[in-house]
């Protein structure tokens, strides 16, 4: 499979699974690196509690709705807290979407969102 579709894209929606299988779609800001795509969340968050559970995801270049403006595609996801790979994920994200990714770490502060985690996708 290719990520083609995903060169010059802002969003990506993901979907995860929950463990009565019903899928959860989330629309996510990411990046690539070489052929993996990262997303930067909380590490709390529902996505990641459902990745560390079962990393099967399908994901869709789409719009910051959700909307897919492409094929979905079957992926595999993995949680890495590790402080290494959210550092570089962070680097990436902030290169990719300069200051609006500064202002979205800053809102997310409050909610108690000051733990993230790196999503590594492989489609």
């Amino acid at each position: 499979m290719t990520l083609k579709q995903f060169e010059k894209q802002k969003y990506l929606t993901i979907e995860t699974f929950r463990k009565n299988g019903e899928g959860v779609k989330t629309p996510v800001w990411f990046v690539e690196d070489g052929e993996t795509l990262l997303v930067w969340t909380e590490a709390g968050s529902g996505k990641a509690k459902r990745i560390r559970s079962d990393g099967t995801v399908r994901v869709a270049p789409s719009t910051g709705s959700g909307q897919p403006v492409g094929e979905w595609l079957p992926a595999h996801a993995q949680a890495d807290a590790s402080p290494e790979t959210v550092k570089h994920v962070e680097k990436m994200m902030k290169k990719k979407y300069g200051v609006m990714f500064n202002i979205f770490g800053f809102l997310g502060r409050p909610r108690g969102g000051d733990k993230y985690t790196a999503i590594k996708i492989q489609v």
